[in-house]
């Protein structure tokens, strides 16, 4: 449903996470609001449905930003063992 680049830095992306979060929790207040569910139009009902679901996308994409592990690179291993080795010959 919705698509967060990745290329942009994470308080970017947090911040436009918050901002769309923020602008479906009003959208559902004004629904709550307007008594919407009570009327049960069938586009009224499918709207608080689909806002409902972009909600739940939304947090989920909060979420797994803020637990994902962190891409590390590989440690730079230095081939030198720890203990001598004998060399024949």
């Amino acid at each position: 449903m919705f698509s967060v680049p990745t290329e942009v830095p994470a308080p970017d992306r947090a911040r436009w996470l918050a901002e769309v979060a923020d602008a479906l929790d009003q959208a559902h207040r004004l629904l709550v609001e307007l008594d919407v569910q009570s009327d049960a139009t069938a586009d009224a009902l499918e709207l608080h449905l689909r806002i409902e679901a972009a909600r739940l996308e939304v947090q989920s994409l909060r979420l797994s930003r803020s637990v994902a592990p962190r891409r590390r690179s590989e440690p730079n291993w230095i081939n030198q063992s720890a203990w001598p080795v004998e060399r024949a010959g």
